[in-house]
């Protein structure tokens, strides 16, 4: 049974005391703590990119599917994407609803086990707010078309100058880094087998629904 402030001798008092703000200053150490890891959490990074559609099959078809060479574009993309991040790498994979698009986020999905998440790429004001709203803080791949692309990077305030696609052109990354405080950069880079615009003129894609 606990004995009573009065019983104690000073010594015991003091003892007393000091147990009492050692456990204060512990408690108040591991809200801080935890009050920090919040708002570090809360505050962090959000990095989201941006490719498009591999290279499609000339099949003909409303909605084609990759061509051989996309198909390895794809697997490419996997393997430059697989361990983007020292820690947990992509946490989500969205991807418009056409075949193209699908098919060239499926084999990274497959290898870090997510679903690709079908992305409405037409109302970009929409698919920007659920990004930063629901990944804050998290890495995002969002595969789209060669037009909807600069739009969507210029919502989140990235580069507004971003060179236009060739018909072609599928060989472009662009990964936009949005601080919790500071400038939104963009960086773009080079992926799979490069392209080469001699091989692309007067090739142009039949148009299909949802763009190139």
């Amino acid at each position: 049974m606990a004995r009573s402030r009065a019983s104690m001798s000073p010594e015991e008092r003091r003892r007393r005391k000091r147990r009492l703000r050692r456990q204060a200053t512990v408690l108040v150490f591991l809200m801080l703590a935890f009050a920090l890891a919040w708002f570090f959490e809360s505050q962090a990074t959000t990095t989201v990119i941006f490719i498009r559609h591999a290279e499609v099959a000339q099949d003909g078809s409303s909605d084609p599917g990759l061509s051989a060479a996309g198909r390895a574009r794809a697997v490419e993309l996997a393997r430059l994407l697989g361990e983007a991040d020292v820690v947990a790498g992509v946490d989500a994979i969205f991807a418009t609803q056409y075949r193209r698009t699908q098919e060239t986020a499926a084999p990274l999905a497959e290898r870090l086990g997510l679903e690709v998440q079908v992305a409405d790429v037409a109302d970009v004001k929409s698919l920007v707010k659920h990004i930063l709203g629901e990944w804050k803080g998290k890495v995002v791949l969002v595969v789209t078309h060669s037009e909807p692309l600069p739009r969507l990077i210029e919502k989140l305030h990235g580069s507004k100058r971003l060179p236009p696609m060739a018909s072609g052109e599928h060989d472009n990354l662009y990964i936009v880094s949005i601080p919790w405080y500071g400038k939104v950069k963009t960086l773009r880079l080079k992926y799979g087998e490069p392209f080469v615009p001699a091989a692309d003129a007067g090739a142009a894609m039949p148009p299909v629904p949802g763009g190139q």
